[in-house]
């Protein structure tokens, strides 16, 4: 599928069920509460919005995992709402994104020890290897959080934690789909999210519920958007795999008078 497709089917994508696009905006309430308890200064309604925000970690990661399936098999229907389903899912990837920062996070703490450690007198010196610290912490993370990416799209594609993990096959994954065709596709998409996210923020100049509206209905549309987006690039190679599956098939029943 090319960059114009993906980027036409992406954006029509939230609407084409509004019912179950209503429903998850009613899941970003939950992300709502602890503002609005700090706004009016209400403990209670905070601790609420606690509970109310694991409820939305618990849930909401996992059905956006489902869009992003949707989009590696090019099904434009919006993903159905199962619990139990979306909150393994939801575990999984936030599992999956632990293991993927062990290493920007072990990074951080090696440099920070070293910083910690090093004479302060020079302090240009300090403030050099500082910045040369803070730029490599950034790069690590970004390079990770990028493989992490599409490890994701793995894990929606083959539904398997172990194949997400496998950090070789997630960078043969990026090879196959082409860096220069991810670079246009993170490019286009990234302006056409930010410019959408910027002219919808002004709801947010409508007083109080301003800002219920663009939490509670523009990030569920924008991140649908986006989830379905990389499910659509990642389905260019994903049609490859189901092609590899059914020749191995067709050897197994040819040498065997049956698939096994």
């Amino acid at each position: 599928m090319d960059l114009s497709k993906i980027v036409s089917y992406s954006f029509k994508y939230p609407f084409r069920s509004i019912k179950k696009m209503l429903v998850i905006c009613l899941f970003f309430i939950l992300i709502a509460i602890i503002p609005i308890g700090l706004m009016i200064n209400n403990d209670y309604v905070v601790a609420i919005g606690v509970i109310a925000f694991f409820l939305f970690v618990l849930f909401v990661p996992g059905y956006f995992l489902s869009i992003v399936r949707m989009g590696s098999t090019q099904s434009a229907l919006l993903p159905s709402f199962n619990l139990v389903n979306n909150i393994y899912d939801s575990i999984r990837v936030i599992f999956l994104r632990m293991v993927y920062m062990i290493v920007p996070a072990a990074v951080f703490l090696i440099a920070f020890k070293l910083l910690s450690s090093s004479s302060r007198d020079l302090i240009l010196e300090f403030f050099l290897n500082l910045n040369f610290a803070l730029l490599l912490i950034i790069l690590i993370y970004l390079v990770f959080e990028f493989l992490l990416f599409f490890a994701k799209a793995r894990l929606a594609y083959f539904n398997s934690l172990p194949e997400a993990l496998k950090i070789n096959k997630v960078v043969g994954d990026i090879r196959r789909i082409g860096i220069f065709t991810i670079i246009k596709w993170a490019i286009v998409m990234l302006i056409l999210l930010v410019v959408a996210g910027f002219v919808s923020s002004f709801v947010m100049a409508i007083p109080y519920v301003g800002f219920l509206i663009y939490v509670v209905v523009v990030i569920p549309i924008l991140e649908s958007i986006a989830n379905y987006s990389l499910g659509l690039l990642y389905s260019n190679i994903a049609k490859s795999y189901d092609d590899d599956l059914g020749n191995f098939r067709n050897i197994e029943y040819h040498e065997y008078g049956r698939i096994k």
